[in-house]
């Protein structure tokens, strides 16, 4: 049986080289004789299930002891007739946006513009923008016009 797990550690950076424990987890997932495609929101493995199952201890320890702070794992049962992705990359971005309507205490679309402006700060500063189509999504959870977003993006920069 083939398995897909897909890793995510945190914090993330939104810009410059990957942090240290992205690549501390995913060097370890190679090291076991996994394969890796390494992406700016997480890492997703695949493996024959054994191998996988008895190298995600190590790549778990590989990503805390490299500085993180959270690892989120989604495992997957891969079947010879699967043509689908296995990793959604809204599914990471749904993620981000949960975490951040969690940690300010409401949905994106019922927040205060100062609010949403700061949901856009912490979705920038978290990777979330590196997405293809992710200010589309954001801007929708927002309740917002993408030139909206794009606004509060620049508006960081100044």
């Amino acid at each position: 049986m083939q398995l897909e797990a897909e890793f995510t550690s945190e914090p993330f950076h939104g810009e410059g080289p990957p942090p240290e424990h992205a690549v501390k987890a995913r060097d370890t997932a190679e090291d076991a004789g996994l394969s890796a495609d390494f992406g700016p929101l997480g890492t997703l493995v695949r493996g024959d299930a054994d191998t996988l199952l008895d190298a995600l201890p190590a790549i778990a320890r590989a990503a805390l002891d490299g500085g993180a702070t959270r690892v989120t794992l989604q495992l997957r049962q891969v079947g010879d007739d699967s043509a689908e992705p296995a990793v959604e990359l809204h599914s990471a971005l749904a993620r981000l946006i949960g975490d951040v309507e969690r940690e300010l205490g409401g949905k994106l679309d019922t927040l205060d513009r100062a609010a949403k402006q700061r949901a856009v700060r912490l979705l920038k500063e978290r990777g979330a923008f590196g997405l293809r189509k992710s200010v589309s999504t954001v801007a929708e959870a927002l309740g917002v016009t993408r030139f909206t977003v794009y606004n509060y993006l620049n508006r960081d920069q100044d």
